[in-house]
């Protein structure tokens, strides 16, 4: 089991000779930033979503766990501070009983939306220690023999694990990326709904949509950050109900629609803990009269796309065109190029009911919210940049470039992790960003800072 989630291209063409949207940039004839509309969310219990998340049974099929023992050693470190079952099993797993009441060992959206750093775990920050790029079938633990074993000797287990065998046999080998660090997320979903009927979301052995070739690469944005976004993923085309979103995962080995609908009476409760998550503290000494300094730069060159902060701060939930923000545009620009998913899903049961979602896609990117930034590199929308001195200085970015996972320290200063600029991209550990879909360009809006101002803003970017 691998360890690790009505079309509508918005555009408007300026007709004047020119136009300055902020002090960041002059624009000329461009495009025009698009504001996203609130959509109705549903309320919870904040308390019942975290249970649910870290106990609950929104997957409901996964490897035994009288086999999971074997395979993995028991987890001494219980970061969630479980009980029972749940406290022998990383923090990204739960153990739940399946409808044949056989105790089963299933990821869970932690996988994806939580981290340790520096000795702790933050739920809800995205985890960029993933490795995607070693992902196939031939590196299954549960291989077509240990399958055949187990259907063999322990045929009532084996019809527990069915459905997500199903699933990694679909998936795994389609869904790797060419670094580590970077996830593939929209890959799996793509992968997934080709096999589900969009209305009862039955598996179907063959796929009903075409698969689209290659992997984009994104990074996991951190989950505090949708309290103040109106449209979910990095071009903001998830609309509606945002728990329909949430319990996407649960396509990963959900039965039928029925089913569906007894997981999503969960995620009302599951988007309240989302949204009741607060990012952590800057943990070091923060110089305030630099950062005060560095909050009026922010202010003036960087507040319209980004929002401001504090008790009457405000968040402006806009999309910036390729044209203007001009970063790697295959993430955005792939979902105009696979219709059939935007179909898929807006026709799909997930569009219906009481609290249907949507996708909306847009040829650009959401400007995000910048709370607990400082936790959260690497930086744009793949990952592409390791530190915020980076981010606001284009000339500094390296091309090839990696980290240490094994023992990885942090940048307290520039602000991100301690990298190593390499020659060459020879090892699946380097970044390489001329590869398609890693490329670290665009966002220079801070290249006209002097280095002092960027110091400043750097400064002020970690008290949010």
């Amino acid at each position: 089991m691998y360890r690790n989630q009505t079309i509508v291209i918005i555009s408007f063409i300026s007709l004047i000779a020119s136009f300055a949207f902020t002090n960041d940039f002059s624009l000329g004839i461009l495009e025009k930033p698009t504001y996203i509309p609130p959509s109705k969310q549903r309320q919870g219990d904040s308390a019942k979503g975290y249970a649910y998340l870290t106990t609950g049974d929104y997957l409901k099929s996964g490897m035994p766990y009288s086999y999971f023992k074997v395979f993995y050693p028991k987890d001494k470190r219980n970061y969630l501070n479980r009980t029972g079952k749940d406290a022998l099993v990383p923090y990204d797993f739960n153990v739940v009983r399946a409808p044949n009441d056989v105790d089963v060992v299933v990821p869970t959206c932690l996988q994806c939306h939580a981290q340790v750093f520096d000795g702790k775990l933050y739920v809800g920050l995205g985890n960029t220690f993933q490795d995607f790029s070693n992902i196939s079938n031939a590196n299954n633990p549960v291989s077509d023999f240990g399958a055949k074993v187990m259907k063999t000797f322990s045929p009532k287990q084996y019809k527990a694990a069915l459905p997500i065998f199903n699933s990694f046999d679909a998936v795994l080998g389609g869904m790797q990326t060419e670094v580590r660090g970077v996830n593939s997320a929209d890959k799996l979903a793509t992968l997934l709904v080709a096999h589900r009927d969009p209305q009862t979301l039955e598996w179907q052995k063959k796929p009903i949509l075409e698969i689209p070739k290659g992997v984009i690469p994104t990074d996991v944005p951190a989950w505090w950050l949708l309290k103040k976004k109106n449209g979910m993923f990095y071009n903001g085309f998830g609309r509606g109900d945002f728990g329909k979103f949430l319990m996407l995962s649960n396509i990963l080995t959900v039965k039928d629609s029925s089913e569906a609908r007894e997981v999503n009476s969960h995620f009302g409760d599951v988007l309240a803990y989302i949204k009741s998550i607060n990012p952590p503290k800057y943990p070091k000494t923060i110089d305030a009269s630099l950062a005060d300094e560095g909050k009026t730069v922010f202010v003036n060159n960087c507040s319209k796309c980004h929002g401001t902060y504090g008790d009457k701060g405000s968040y402006p939930n806009l999309l910036i065109p390729e044209s203007i923000i001009k970063t790697d545009s295959l993430l955005y620009s792939s979902n105009q190029q696979n219709p059939q998913f935007i179909d898929w899903f807006n026709k799909s049961w997930f569009a219906q009911g009481e609290n249907p979602a949507r996708l909306e896609p847009f040829d650009g990117y959401i400007a995000p919210p910048l709370d607990g930034v400082w936790i959260t590199a690497p930086y744009l929308h793949n990952g592409s940049v390791p530190t915020l001195h980076a981010l606001l200085n284009s000339k500094e970015r390296p091309v090839y470039w990696k980290r240490n996972f094994k023992k990885p320290q942090y940048d307290y200063d520039k602000v991100g992790w301690v990298y190593e600029r390499v020659d060459n991209p020879k090892r699946r550990i380097v970044y390489n960003t001329t590869l398609p879909g890693y490329s670290n360009r665009g966002h220079t809006f801070g290249d006209k800072l002097t280095e002092p101002e960027r110091q400043a803003v750097i400064e002020y970017l970690k008290t949010l």
